[in-house]
């Protein structure tokens, strides 16, 4: 299982547009209900934001999802902090996350 964590602060005038992006993706996450891949974003109150995804696989299948085409194709222009990947390990869960 591969767990990666991206880190980026939006400019506080696109905040609200980038979440709107984020929860299209989400919409369509549902609607295609895509299997072994799990996905979670958190937006923080300085207007940055953390996406947490694990696939089982080590593969994101985000590239097929059309709403996230088009969160990422503008994603930059929008941030203040660029968007820092890093792989995650968990440490601790209590009740938050899948015991795979």
């Amino acid at each position: 299982m591969k767990r990666t964590l991206i880190r980026y602060k939006t400019k506080p005038e696109t905040t609200e547009e980038n979440q709107r992006l984020i929860e299209n993706v989400f919409r369509e996450l549902q609607t295609k209900s895509v299997d072994g891949f799990r996905y979670m974003v958190l937006k923080l109150g300085d207007g940055s934001f953390l996406h947490f995804f694990e696939a089982e696989d080590g593969a994101s299948p985000m590239a097929g999802i059309e709403a996230f085409q088009l969160f990422q194709a503008g994603v930059r222009d929008r941030c203040l902090e660029w968007p820092q990947v890093s792989e995650a390990a968990v440490i601790g869960n209590y009740r938050m996350l899948s015991e795979r």
